[in-house]
């Protein structure tokens, strides 16, 4: 009797404890884990490092572009579900690759003309964007192999690290880059930056996740409700270069001050949205100082996920997957549709080193760049 008794309590707790990990209560396995996530053609090897809070909350970044390739959250009832595009492999990202989670460098979004001077020299950039240059160049860091290390296991940490050589991608200076992710208790993935330089340059990093709230590859994102914290956003021309206008939300589809569905206005006989096909528009986040601030708010109706994205940066870049057309199948076979993601990129303005007016990108020796942007998951009843 008192043996069946053993048994039957042994068996109640195991259960209580697979209904805690189904429903993203604490994990055993909270930490960082490690595995190789594929190999570079030169065979250089690539690691997945999976970071793992007591809720049972995952973030999955690999070394190749310090990339987020998952983000695994619970839904109002604690079901659990990767809320971010990518592949499941390497080879994914070394081929048609829309820079999903990446750490973009050197500069983040579009450089006019790929051209920009300091200090009375004019630098040429590569173009890979109509006229402009985009996101770094060629080979910007998202399509670099940086070094990773873990710093912590609680709360779970890691660094990874990458030194962007004078004139690569046509930038100047010897740029020592640093990331840093966090995984904290209240599921919240912080990211910081810094960089320093021996030569005078200009600098925007950011974050390139695509999120679906409801799960990555399950349609579109349209119904989602988002919060931008900004009164003014930066008007754009035809080939999606800033005007240098601070233009006011007040009256356009593009005041989402109050919360609003992000299909609500995308459709509208609008210059800026056809420009654009849909968002992909910079934010002048309201602030009142410096520090972190609230930048956006997600919220998915149907499976009640919510993202607030804080930072310490000027401006959101939102973009509502425009240019995804279900050409791309991802992580599990998902096709990825037209408007199967959102971003929320937080940065510099677009081609700030061309518009004075502009916060300044401008890094010079003894100086130390350094943002911070966190991503916070929690859930509506």
């Amino acid at each position: 009797m008192l043996r069946a008794q053993c048994l039957l309590l042994l068996l109640g707790l195991a259960l209580a404890v697979a209904s805690a990990f189904a429903a993203g209560g604490p994990s055993a396995k909270s930490g960082i884990q490690t595995r190789i996530f594929g190999k570079m053609p030169d065979g250089e090897v690539i690691h997945l490092y999976t970071l793992t809070n007591p809720k049972g909350m995952q973030v999955g970044i690999i070394n190749y572009g310090a990339r987020i390739v998952s983000i695994i959250v619970p839904d109002r009832h604690g079901k659990m579900a990767d809320v971010v595009l990518g592949f499941d492999d390497l080879q994914g990202y070394l081929g048609k690759d829309p820079f999903f989670g990446a750490t973009v460098g050197r500069y983040a979004n579009r450089i006019a003309n790929g051209r920009f001077t300091l200090d009375g020299v004019e630098y040429k950039l590569p173009i890979n964007d109509g006229p402009n240059s985009l996101h770094g160049g060629t080979k910007g860091f998202d399509k670099r192999v940086w070094k990773a290390r873990a710093l912590s296991q609680t709360p779970p940490t890691l660094e990874l690290t990458y030194l962007s050589k004078d004139g690569e991608e046509g930038y100047p200076g010897n740029l020592s880059a640093k990331v840093v992710y966090r995984l904290t208790n209240d599921n919240a993935l912080h990211i910081e930056y810094t960089a320093t330089t021996d030569k005078d340059t200009v600098i925007n990093m950011t974050n390139h996740s695509y999120f679906n709230l409801s799960g990555q590859g399950s349609g579109s994102i349209l119904n989602e409700i988002l919060m931008i914290n900004a009164n003014r956003f930066t008007p754009i021309d035809a080939t999606m270069i800033p005007t240098g206008e601070l233009r006011s939300v007040a009256g356009t589809p593009f005041d989402f001050r109050k919360p609003t569905p992000i299909g609500g206005r995308i459709n509208e006989n609008n210059q800026q949205l056809k420009f654009a096909k849909g968002y992909d528009d910079n934010f002048v986040l309201n602030r009142k100082g410096p520090g972190l601030v609230l930048a956006a708010r997600v919220v998915d109706p149907e499976s009640g996920r919510v993202l607030e994205t804080w930072t310490t940066q000027p401006g959101v870049q939102f973009y509502t997957s425009n240019f995804l057309d279900g050409s791309i199948r991802g992580k599990d076979g998902k096709v990825y549709g037209y408007r199967s993601a959102f971003t929320l990129e937080t940065q510099h303005f677009p081609d700030s080193p061309n518009h004075p007016n502009f916060p300044s990108t401008e890094l010079k020796p003894g100086q130390t760049y350094h943002e911070i942007t966190i991503y916070k998951f929690s859930t509506t009843r």
